[in-house]
């Protein structure tokens, strides 16, 4: 007796799925016909501390892996055929969702570089990617003469929203007056630091006694000079914590470069210092930098701890109102102080310390509370890399990324005195695939925005921006010392740059 058609339909339907399921398992497997390779660290004009590009996994159907293939499924070589031994560092970081992020740092300049990304000893995508002529290190003090290519061959953004915001606030510039004004203003009582550019050399005078952060402007100017002609600029950059420029938009401002921003006061904001050396010295000698923390983002998202998860210093009071919850309802929180030294007197309130967690560590956790320290808080940009969703304190403190920012897109807000925070950790824990989605999306902007490349880009943009307002001519005062640059003898470098029109 022959089978029904209903009984014939459904044995060639499983067998159809049983055909998908194999083509699925075929697919798992990379393709380097397919697979993409993009990125600045493929470009010779793009100078970076540490350079970097991208690998995304694709399979011979063209579908993105969205899990790691292997950690080491990619080689990368880099090497240059007209030197014998080329030195060069390389890391390939698995970031656990199909792609990989590859950084190499650079210890001579080398001519016409070639860069083999390799799957099973086979070329992927368009492997080798040659950098025709000249790629300079990050010593060589070779700067681009032009900014306006400089930022083309960057890929700089055509403007940032807070430059725009801070300097609408400074028509125009005095250079002159604020030689004059600011140190009797602010010189007693806070660190600052006095710039002049100058023929694309930096000098500086020092403002206060505390003035040991100007190490990282130090090097981050010293690097950008090193990189593009900068403009002729004056400047004065605060080396604390808080933002000083309090007067109204009515009343006569200063202009004071700060690391971070508030509500209440007017400064020019730049990336942190915290940032800025993470950038300077990927590679080097830091260990968390925006580039290691996407390797580093703990176990699958659906393996991860649900309590909500913090450590830090006892640098705010809502910081000890949260470990005060975390007692309160464990099962929830998970915060604890590493360090005492604001509140000591409370330390057997709110005691005893923990030891410090690696900050890779923070993503064993869904859930990362970001809340302030004496000002914004500078783990934001590492916390919205890794693979977890930060709870944000509204705050009326802020860093030269924070209006890009979107509240339910980038990060869950909380309210300031963490009044609703257990209501929106069991929010995220009844809506997980929202949550992951806004994990993801906040991982992108890091990606996005708050690499190296983009990092140069905003401090140049800045400085451009400045110049621009300027109505005296910036000027060398008799008490500035030039900056040096940092002796770059072990691997000297000729420069080959194309010099602009009002240098000939």
């Amino acid at each position: 007796m022959s089978p029904r058609p209903f009984s014939w339909l459904l044995l060639l339907y499983c067998l159809g799925l049983f055909r998908h399921e194999l083509g699925a398992l075929a697919g798992s497997v990379p393709s380097a016909a397919k697979t993409l390779v993009w990125g600045p660290g493929l470009e010779p004009n793009i100078v970076l501390p540490a350079r970097f590009f991208f690998i995304q996994a694709v399979d011979s159907s063209g579908r993105d892996f969205t899990a790691s293939p292997g950690e080491k499924t990619f080689e990368v070589k880099i090497v240059s055929p007209v030197e014998q031994f080329t030195r060069i560092w390389v890391q390939v970081l698995d970031r656990q969702d199909g792609s990989f992020l590859v950084r190499y740092r650079m210890y001579a300049s080398y001519t016409d570089l070639h860069i083999h990304v390799l799957l099973n000893d086979k070329d992927v995508a368009k492997s080798p990617f040659i950098l025709k002529g000249p790629v300079y290190h990050e010593g060589c003090d070779c700067p681009q003469p032009s900014g306006s290519v400089w930022q083309d061959n960057m890929h700089c953004p055509a403007s940032f929203p807070q430059i725009d915001s801070d300097l609408a606030l400074y028509p125009r510039v005095d250079p002159e007056r604020n030689a004059q004004e600011i140190p009797q203003r602010f010189g007693q009582r806070q660190s600052l630091c006095h710039y002049t550019v100058k023929d694309n050399k930096v000098y500086i005078r020092t403002l206060g006694e505390h003035v040991g952060f100007r190490i990282f402007m130090d090097a981050l100017l010293l690097s950008l000079t090193r990189k593009v002609r900068l403009p002729d600029l004056e400047f004065f950059v605060n080396l604390g914590d808080w933002p000083l420029e309090k007067r109204r938009p009515t009343e006569k401002l200063h202009p004071i470069f700060s690391w971070c921003g508030s509500n209440n006061t007017r400064d020019i904001v730049m990336p942190t210092y915290d940032l800025t050396e993470s950038v300077l010295e990927t590679m080097g000698r830091v260990s968390l930098d925006m580039m290691s923390v996407q390797a580093n983002t703990g176990p699958p998202w659906s393996e991860k701890n649900t309590t909500a998860f913090w450590r830090g210093r006892d640098s705010r009071k809502e910081r000890l109102e949260l470990v005060k919850l975390a007692r309160a309802r464990p099962d929830m929180v998970d915060a604890a102080f590493t360090n005492f030294f604001f509140f000591k007197h409370d330390e057997s309130l709110y005691g005893p310390l923990v030891k410090h967690v690696s900050f890779f560590d923070f993503f064993k956790y869904k859930y990362q509370i970001n809340i302030d320290g004496t000002v914004a808080a500078y783990r934001l940009p590492y916390l919205l890399a890794g693979d977890g969703v930060v709870l944000k304190q509204d705050s009326s403190y802020y860093e030269h990324f924070y209006n890009q920012l979107r509240p339910w897109e980038h990060y869950i807000p909380i309210r300031a005195d963490l009044g609703d925070l257990l209501e929106k950790i069991q929010w995220a824990r009844d809506h997980d695939e929202e949550v992951r989605k806004i994990a993801a999306a906040g991982q992108q902007f890091a990606r996005n925005h708050l690499m190296g490349d983009r990092i140069f880009c905003y401090y140049y943009k800045l400085f451009q921006e400045y110049a621009k307002l300027q109505v005296t001519e910036p000027k060398v005062h008799e008490d500035m010392a030039l900056v040096e640059q940092p002796s770059d003898d072990l691997f000297p470098c000729s420069c080959h740059r194309t010099r602009a029109k009002d240098e000939l």
